[in-house]
């Protein structure tokens, strides 16, 4: 109602006053009534004008608890906005005892803020002064992004990232005291360093400049490792002062290895050694403990420096690199990089008889008391296929054990046609063969095995002695444990467990037998006879003094067979007993003119058992003939130092510390 309409109804009202009382009487109802009505219609809109207020609270804290991000960032648009990200931690990796295999060093990226440098004449000369003293800059440069980008709050200056923190302090030092150097701040950063450089590369893998774990532990574990960037919101008000928001980031978890430092080093010195002496083509060594499928060491050879991985310097001149594309670095860096112990598929040769003896003893198609007569021959198919002792005229009469002690062929072929393809192809499947392991490496490759309707009677001769089938090294490895640790299957595995920053456990490995494969006789039997193998057999070599040791040598010879390239192996165990520790070494083409002879693999580990046993923890035999087991110095306790040097502590080390 207008104050126009309200003046002439009160002059209506007036001067029915003065006359009829009838007319007064209507005229005080009806200025009651409407009193009443303009009361409702205020209390209604009150009403309406509060609702609409809540809703408008209910609607803010809606979008601040889900929509916080994208509102803040609405609400900074309309402001003069700015935002950078804040990194996060990458997760260490640690070997078994807490020493560090690949951590994160926090750095410093410079960034100029063109707008804020300009706002004042004053600023410009302290503020590049400033620069050229402490980073470096000189006053070109930072014309050069001013003139490029003039209206910037935010301009990363690509040469001086990775700067130190006493750069940092010694330019804000400069800053604090003068109030006229502006524009200028430094981004965090991190960057992933490696301490033993060139140990373990193989297994741990190496990182991308965005921090993207590449090969090895880095990348199977890369979402672990990784964690949530921050983001650091702001605005800048009608003075120029930045007020900021910050999310902080989510730092990585650690990665706890199986990986023993101290043993992957003296391992990897025992390779560079051989490797310089005789060499070879390739070369793969893996120790590991039989019971659960933990890997101790686990090296390829060449290795490569995890702190400079695309660098080929090492292995080419610099004319061979100047004349390479860059598809064929690539090429050449993957070779390099590449896990040969998980990745390259072979003919393994005699180390894969133990696992023909012991399906047949499962099978009951031989016994301990058995005997075969080697010839030196076996008629399969039409074609005549040799034993070792061919030239000899055989191996004569002999049984299983001699069979192994001997590596006699002839014997093993008759103990492949006694199972048939079907059992034999059965225990190739439950050992491991033909399938990835699992093992939480990236890389691995499956090998190639028959089936029973494409192995014909001559396939089934050779694959008993380890020929035609292909098989990886930690196929062979894992197999093996399963033989002699009482028939049970592990999946071999090179972490432990994950933590969260703050070292609280979030998983542990899973360590339990994926399936029995052979009853514990037949892998007592098996022991006993790869523990004669080594003591009277081929595998002499092989012996550590002081410890009882078990195992199998093997002599593959590689297509094409006319060419004469042979790969020469060791794989055995320790104690005889009760199994501690496994160990397999492969030497494909050693660089000799008469490659066949698979005592540089049983000479090269029996060194490198004679130096990592203490270090495990398993000692020489005892007076009763047992194997002694000892607790070593914890390097959590503090006993040894947390950075242990370069290529771990030598045997003479560990002596002085007991």
């Amino acid at each position: 109602m207008s104050r126009r309409t309200q003046s002439n109804q009160s002059r209506r009202r007036q001067t029915n006053r003065a006359g009829n009382p009838q007319r007064r009487r209507k005229v005080h109802t009806k200025y009651k009534f409407s009193t009443r009505r303009m009361y409702q219609r205020t209390f209604i809109a009150l009403g309406a004008i509060v609702l609409f207020a809540l809703v408008c609270v209910g609607w803010t804290i809606w979008l601040g608890q889900s929509k916080g991000d994208e509102y803040e960032k609405i609400v900074l648009s309309q402001q003069s906005y700015v935002s950078n990200t804040i990194a996060y931690r990458r997760g260490d990796i640690l070997d078994r005892n807490g020493n560090k295999l690949a951590s994160s060093k926090k750095v410093y990226n410079l960034v100029l803020d063109p707008k804020a440098l300009t706002l004042d004449s004053a600023y410009f000369e302290p503020t590049t002064k400033a620069l050229q003293q402490t980073v470096g800059m000189s006053e070109g440069a930072v014309r050069k992004i001013i003139d490029k980008k003039p209206d910037s709050h935010y301009y990363v200056v690509k040469k001086y990232k990775g700067l130190s923190r006493d750069v940092v302090d010694a330019f804000n030092e400069l800053a604090d005291k003068d109030k006229n150097i502006q524009g200028v701040w430094f981004e965090e950063e991190y960057v992933r360093q490696y301490p033993y450089s060139t140990v373990a590369s193989n297994v741990i893998g190496f990182c991308s400049s965005d921090n993207v774990g590449i090969w090895g532990i880095e990348n199977q574990y890369n979402s672990q490792l990784s964690g949530k960037t921050g983001k650091k919101y702001g605005y800048y008000d009608s003075d120029l002062n930045l007020v900021e928001n910050v999310k902080e980031p989510e730092n990585g978890k650690k990665i706890i290895s199986t990986i023993d430092v101290n043993v992957q080093g003296v391992l990897e010195q025992h390779m560079q050694k051989f490797q310089t002496d005789t060499g070879s083509k390739n070369m793969g060594v893996i120790i590991m403990n039989p019971n659960n499928g933990e890997i101790y060491a686990m090296a390829s050879s060449p290795g490569y420096d995890l702190n400079d991985p695309s660098d080929l310097s090492k292995y080419y001149s610099e004319d061979k690199l100047a004349g390479m594309s860059d598809k064929k670095k690539m090429e050449e860096l993957n070779e390099i990089w590449r896990n040969f112990c998980i990745s390259d598929a072979y003919e393994p040769g005699s180390t894969f008889k133990p696992i023909t003896v012991a399906a047949s003893l499962e099978e009951g198609t031989t016994s301990p008391s058995r005997t075969y007569v080697c010839d030196g021959y076996q008629k399969v198919g039409g074609s005549k296929i040799k034993c070792v002792a061919f030239s000899k005229g055989g191996h004569g009469t002999i049984n299983i054990c001699q069979a192994l002690m001997e590596s006699c062929n002839d014997a093993l072929m008759q103990m492949g046609d006694a199972l048939g393809g079907k059992r034999f192809l059965k225990y190739v499947n439950d050992f491991g063969y033909g399938q990835k392991t699992g093992i939480d490496l990236p890389g691995e490759a499956t090998g190639k095995i028959f089936t029973e309707d494409t192995m014909r009677s001559a396939d089934l001769a050779t694959s008993s002695f380890g020929q035609s089938q292909t098989v990886t090294m930690v196929q062979m490895a894992a197999a093996f444990s399963s033989v002699v640790n009482g028939g049970y299957y592990y999946t071999p595995h090179v972490v432990k467990e994950i933590q969260n920053e703050n070292g609280a456990t979030v998983s542990e490995i899973e360590t339990q037998p994926v399936h029995k494969v052979v009853t514990a006789e037949t892998s007592k039997l098996l022991r006993s006879y790869l523990y004669k193998t080594v003591e009277e057999g081929t595998a002499k070599a092989a012996q550590v003094k002081g410890y009882k040791v078990g195992g199998k040598t093997g002599t593959a010879e590689k297509y094409p067979r006319k060419k004469k390239n042979y790969l020469v192996s060791f794989i055995g165990f320790t104690p005889v007993e009760h199994p501690e520790v496994v160990i397999y070494v492969v030497i494909d083409q050693p660089h000799v003119e008469d490659q066949a002879h698979s005592t540089y693999a049983t000479e090269f580990a029996s060194s490198v058992m004679g130096d990592v046993l203490p270090m495990l923890g398993v000692y020489k035999n005892d007076s009763s003939g047992g194997t002694t087991k000892v607790q070593l110095p914890s390097t959590k306790n503090g006993n040894l130092p947390l950075e242990v040097p370069k290529g771990g502590y030598s045997t003479e080390d560990y002596k002085k510390l007991q």
